[in-house]
């Protein structure tokens, strides 16, 4: 997405930083001691501009808003936001191919969600309509899922625009879809934003109906451009923000909507009694991790930030994750298409 500029003092967020705990207190002596340590709960290995301001078969390689593993051959799958799906080396990250990607007229997608589904269709996310729609490997549209009509954007819905579903992830076990809205809907609070699943019922032939939909806050000033299914059903949820003249802000949680709130019939979203919200837990603001030499086009509290808007669980083992992100650099000559390696425990 083409991030808006948030008004939010970096007073404000540091004051919302500062109301969560990171995770992990126990293991701040071991993680002190590593100098790529982020926070105790995540380290950064490494990151890479390889793929900045390339291009691959005529086609811009940038503007990535999603990354995920396929994990019938390994490879990586990203998409951006204009149209362009890639798939990616996963030790070098060189691509390996593009598909076009559209929508029933032939229209081009603000493509900003990806999951690779266990028989190798993609489901994509668009946050025009919004939209889900399942393809085939080679760009076929084959399924279009249903949404509801509040998530849509105004005057269909209560949605805002550009701030509609962002990420996209398969739960454990394969029956259960999740979409991130990025902000808050028209009269919701500003800082608290929908999740909306759907479910596949082994009746219906495999197709997935609307589900269950849940109530996450955000930080001051922040939305969630992506999120991430764990191993054991908690989520992996980026927030990100941007201040002019600042830069960008990056927060990475590790929540929880197993005992939250099905707000699917909760009209209005306003912090109210009864509703219990998805429990998050900081793990790392990102502007607290090592440079390791990076450099900014722009201003930015740390010089390693950027517009990070994807993010994939490449491997995990007894606790700890293996996380990929990646920015958007929205084809922008003053941000860069940078990926980063991290070790997460949760």
């Amino acid at each position: 997405m083409r991030l808006r500029t948030v008004l939010a003092t970096a007073t404000a967020g540091l004051a919302a930083a500062t109301c969560l705990t990171a995770a992990g207190p126990a293991n701040a002596h071991a993680t002190s001691q590593d100098s790529h340590a982020c926070s105790p709960s995540v380290s950064i290995d490494r990151f890479s501009d390889a793929l900045d301001k390339t291009t691959y078969d005529g086609t811009f390689v940038g503007n990535f808003s999603a990354l995920t593993v396929d994990h019938r051959d390994g490879s990586l799958a990203a998409v951006s936001d204009r149209s362009a799906l890639f798939s990616l080396d996963r030790k070098t990250l060189a691509p390996k191919g593009v598909v076009p990607l559209a929508d029933e007229s032939g229209a081009a997608l603000d493509s900003e969600g990806l999951v690779v589904d266990r028989d190798g269709t993609r489901l994509i996310s668009s946050e025009t309509e919004p939209s889900v729609r399942r393809y085939s490997r080679d760009g076929r549209i084959l399924d279009r899922l249903p949404v509801p009509d509040a998530l849509s954007v105004a005057p269909a819905g209560r949605a805002v625009p550009n701030g509609t579903f962002e990420g996209l992830t398969l739960l454990p076990g394969g029956r259960t879809l999740l979409a991130s809205m990025e902000y808050a809907l028209s009269g919701d609070s500003t800082d608290i934003v929908r999740f909306q699943t759907w479910q596949r019922p082994r009746t219906t032939g495999g197709h997935f109906e609307a589900g269950a939909q849940y109530a996450y806050r955000t930080d001051a000033g922040l939305g969630v451009p992506e999120v991430q299914a764990t191993p054991d059903g908690r989520l992996l949820v980026l927030e990100r923000g941007f201040t002019a003249g600042v830069g960008n802000t990056v927060r990475l949680y590790l929540a929880d909507p197993r005992r939250a709130t099905d707000t699917s019939g909760v009209e209005t979203l306003t912090g109210q009694n009864g509703v219990r919200l998805i429990k998050k837990t900081l793990l790392a603001d990102i502007v607290n991790c090592p440079s390791l030499g990076a450099t900014a086009k722009q201003p930015q509290p740390n010089p390693l930030l950027d517009n990070i808007e994807g993010m994939a669980i490449t491997g995990y083992s007894k606790g700890r994750l293996k996380v990929l992100l990646v920015s958007d650099d929205n084809q922008n000559a003053a941000q860069t298409t940078r990926f980063y390696y991290l070790r997460v425990r949760v």
